[in-house]
C-alpha cells in the first residue's frame, strides 16, 4: 500500500503509475473480481432463480453488463472517487468531509451523521460475509471435481479462515507484494476461461443490447425482480473502490478497472453466459464447468488465493475503518499495533481481529455454503451503497456547487437502481439478510453510545472544573512549592483545568518546576502536515499550553509531540517526565442524558477501552493516574 500524500497529491506516472494500478488490483478488486464464482450461478441456481432458458440467460447478461457500467464505471469511478477528503475515501471520510462545511446546520448536520455511522455499521456485516462466501465459492470448486470433496468443503473452509485471521498478526507487507500479480493472473484466467465460450457461442454478446434486460423483466416479472438480488452480486465490491482511494489515488483505481477488472469480469460472465446457452444443466456451479477438466485443480487453487485476497483486503478494511472511528471520537481506544516501519496503512487490531475470526466461522457452520449466505451479502452491500447516494448528493450541492437540477437528476439515476437492488435484496431478509442489519444495529448502538457518552461526560466534568487562567491567578498569587521536573497534564477540554492537576495539587501540595497541558485534538480531515502538528503557548510562571492536531489517519504519539516542542522553544526531557493521567469511575444515575441501559453500556465500554498509556505512546513506568467518580 501507498500512504495517500504519495498516491494521491503527486500524479503517478510511467513505471510508477504501472505498480500503484497492479498493486490496486490486489486491494482494491478482490472482492468484485471473485464475484463469478458465485454471481450468475445465484441467478439461476439460487433460492429465487429462473429457468437457464436462452432469453433469460441474454437477459441476465444483459443487466449484469449494464449494472457493472451504471453503477462501477460511472457510479464509483466517475464520480464517487472525486469525492474524497483530501485524498481518502470511505463512508466515514464523506461523512466528516461533509461535517467540515461550517454552514451546515444542526439537522442537516445530524442526519448526515446518522447516514455515516449506519453506513459504515454495515461495513462490519460486509466485512464479516466477505470472506465467507469468496472461501466458499473457491473451496466449493472441490465438489465440482469429486463429490467426495462435498462434506469436507466447511472444514477447509474454516481452516483457511482460521489461517488468515491467525496470520493478521505478523501483518500483510511481505504478501501484499504479490496480492496484485496474483490478482493479475486471476483476471487473465477468468478472462480466456470466458473467451473460449464466447467463441463457442458468439451470439451471448447480443446480451450487450440493453432490450434484453427490458425483456427479461417483462417476461418474468415479479420472479425478475427477485433475481436483481443476484444480479447485484456482481457489484459487490464498489465501495472497496472508494474506500481504498487513500492507499493508490483514483488514476491507477480507474486504470485498474478499465484495463483489466473490467474486461477480465465481463468477458468471464459472458463465457459463462454462452455455456448456459449449449448446456443448461451448467447453472449448478458455471464458473467451474467452464474449464476444461485438466484446469480444475489449478483454478480451484487461484480462485481459493483470489478469495484469500479479496478477503484480506476487508479485513484490513475494517481496521482502518475502526480507527477512524476512533480518532473521530464514535469508537472507544483499542489497541492498533503497525506491522509495518515503512508503509502507514499497514496496521493490525486484535480485538476487531479475533471479533471478525469467530463471526466469520460461526456463518461458515450456520449457512454451509455460498448460495446461502448470498442473500446477507446484498443486504450489507446494497444498504451502504444508498447511503453512499444520498450523501454524494450533498457533496454535490455544497461542495462542487452543482445546481440542483443536474445534482438531482444524477442522483435520482443512481438512486433508482440502488434502491431498485436494495428492495430485491430486502425480501430475503429471512433467508439471511437479518445478519447484516442486525450487526448494523449493533455497531450503530454503540457508536452512537460512545459518541453522546463522551459528550456527557465532558459536561458532568466540566460541572466541577476550574477554568485554567483561575487556577494560574490563584498559584500566581500564592504558589506552592515547586519541585524538580516536568509534569505533563493530559488535558481533555483545552481552557479548563485538568482533574489530576487539581487533586495532585489538594493533596500533594506541590507542583514540578515545569507544567506542560496538553491536548490532542483530531480533526475531520485525514491528515494533519507535520508543520502544523505542534501549537505552543507560554502561559508563564513555567506554564505552558501545547496542542497536538492529527487526522482521523493518524495515530497519535506524545514523547514525539514534546520532542517537537524544542521547535518552539520548550525544551522537555521525555525521559525525566512525570505523565499525569485522570481516570473516571462511571455511575449510571437518573439525570438526563441517556437511557439507563446505554448509560450502564458507556460503562462497560469505556472500562474496556485500551489503556491511555498504549493509546497515546506514552511511556506506562512514568504514568501517575488519578481517579475521579462521575454520575452520568
Amino acid at each position: 500500500m501507498v500512504h495517500s500524500t504519495t498516491a494521491s497529491e503527486a500524479r503517478p506516472r510511467g513505471r510508477y503509475l504501472v505498480t500503484l494500478t497492479v498493486a490496486a488490483l490486489g486491494v482494491v478488486y478482490g472482492d468484485i473480481g471473485t464475484s463469478p464464482l458465485y454471481a450468475l450461478r445465484e441467478c439461476f441456481y439460487g433460492s429465487h432463480a429462473v429457468p437457464p432458458t436462452p432469453e433469460n440467460v441474454l437477459g441476465v447478461l444483459s443487466l449484469i453488463f449494464w449494472s457493472l457500467v451504471i453503477v462501477i464505471s460511472i457510479k464509483y469511478l466517475v464520480f464517487v472517487l472525486r469525492a474524497d477528503n483530501r485524498g481518502e475515501g470511505g463512508i466515514l471520510a464523506l461523512m466528516a468531509l461533509i461535517g467540515t462545511d461550517g454552514q451546515s446546520n444542526r439537522g442537516r448536520r445530524w442526519l448526515v451523521i446518522m447516514l455515516g455511522l449506519f453506513g459504515a455499521a454495515l461495513l462490519y456485516g460486509d466485512g464479516m460475509i466477505t470472506p465467507v462466501i469468496s472461501v466458499l465459492g473457491a473451496v466449493e470448486g472441490l465438489e465440482v471435481a469429486t463429490p467426495l470433496f462435498r462434506p469436507y468443503i466447511v472444514p477447509i473452509t474454516i481452516a483457511i479462515l482460521t489461517g488468515l485471521f491467525l496470520f493478521q498478526k505478523r501483518g500483510t507487507s511481505g504478501v501484499g507484494a504479490v496480492f496484485g500479480p496474483v490478482v493479475l493472473v486471476w483476471f487473465a484466467t477468468i478472462a480466456v476461461l470466458g473467451l473460449k465460450e464466447i467463441a463457442r457461442q458468439p451470439s451471448v454478446l447480443a446480451a450487450l443490447y440493453p432490450a434484453y434486460g427490458v425483456a427479461f423483466f417483462a417476461h418474468n416479472g415479479w420472479a425478475g425482480f427477485l433475481v436483481l438480488g443476484a444480479v447485484f452480486l456482481v457489484v459487490t465490491g464498489g465501495e472497496a473502490l472508494y474506500a481504498d482511494m487513500g492507499h493508490f489515488g483514483a488514476r491507477p483505481i480507474r486504470i485498474g478497472w478499465f484495463a483489466v477488472a473490467l474486461p477480465g469480469l465481463l468477458l468471464n460472465y459472458f463465457g459463462q453466459g454462452a455455456l448456459l446457452l449449449g448446456s443448461p444443466e451448467a447453472a449448478a456451479n458455471p464458473f467451474y464447468l467452464i474449464a476444461p477438466r485438466w484446469a480444475l485443480a489449478p483454478l480451484i487453487v487461484i480462485a481459493t488465493a483470489a478469495a484469500i485476497i479479496a478477503s484480506q483486503a476487508v479485513i484490513s478494511g475494517a481496521y482502518s475503518l475502526t480507527r477512524q472511528a476512533v480518532q473521530l471520537g464514535y469508537a472507544p481506544r483499542m489497541e492498533i499495533e503497525h506491522t509495518s516501519s515503512e508503509e502507514i496503512g499497514q496496521i493490525y487490531m486484535p480485538s476487531v481481529n479475533w471479533g471478525l475470526m469467530f463471526a466469520t466461522i460461526a456463518l461458515v457452520i450456520g449457512f454451509g455454503s455460498s448460495g446461502a449466505i448470498a442473500a446477507a451479502y446484498g443486504v450489507a452491500v446494497t444498504s451502504t451503497m444508498v447511503i453512499t447516494t444520498l450523501l454524494l448528493f450533498i457533496v454535490e450541492r455544497e461542495k462542487w456547487g452543482w445546481g440542483g437540477l443536474a445534482a438531482g437528476l444524477l442522483t435520482l439515476v443512481f438512486f433508482i437502481v440502488d434502491t431498485s437492488f436494495f428492495g430485491a435484496n430486502i425480501l430475503k431478509v429471512t433467508q439471511g439478510g437479518w445478519f447484516p442489519l442486525v450487526v448494523a444495529t449493533g455497531v450503530f448502538a454503540l457508536m452512537t453510545t460512545w459518541k453522546r457518552g463522551r459528550e456527557i461526560l465532558a459536561q458532568r466534568l466540566l460541572e466541577h472544573s476550574v477554568p485554567l487562567h483561575v487556577l494560574l491567578g490563584d498559584i500566581a498569587a500564592d504558589p506552592p512549592l515547586r519541585v524538580p521536573g516536568t509534569a505533563v497534564f493530559m488535558m481533555r477540554t483545552p481552557g479548563v483545568t485538568p482533574p489530576a492537576l487539581v487533586h495532585n495539587l489538594a493533596h500533594n501540595k506541590v507542583l514540578h518546576e515545569k507544567v506542560v497541558f496538553l491536548s490532542v485534538v483530531f480533526e475531520e480531515v485525514p491528515y494533519v502536515p507535520q508543520s502544523q502538528r505542534v501549537k505552543l503557548e507560554a502561559l508563564g510562571k513555567s506554564f505552558y499550553g501545547v496542542t497536538a492536531r492529527y487526522g482521523f489517519m493518524q495515530d497519535p504519539n506524545v514523547p514525539f509531540v514534546l520532542e517537537q516542542c524544542k521547535a518552539h522553544g520548550l525544551d522537555v526531557v521525555v525521559s525525566g517526565t512525570t505523565f499525569f493521567l485522570g481516570r473516571e469511575t462511571l455511575l449510571s444515575t437518573e439525570r438526563p442524558g441517556m437511557a439507563r441501559w446505554r448509560e450502564k453500556l458507556f460503562a462497560v465500554m469505556s472500562r474496556n477501552a485500551a489503556r491511555a498509556t498504549a493509546f497515546f505512546r506514552i511511556p506506562p513506568e512514568q504514568v501517575l493516574e488519578v481517579g475521579v467518580q462521575v454520575e452520568l
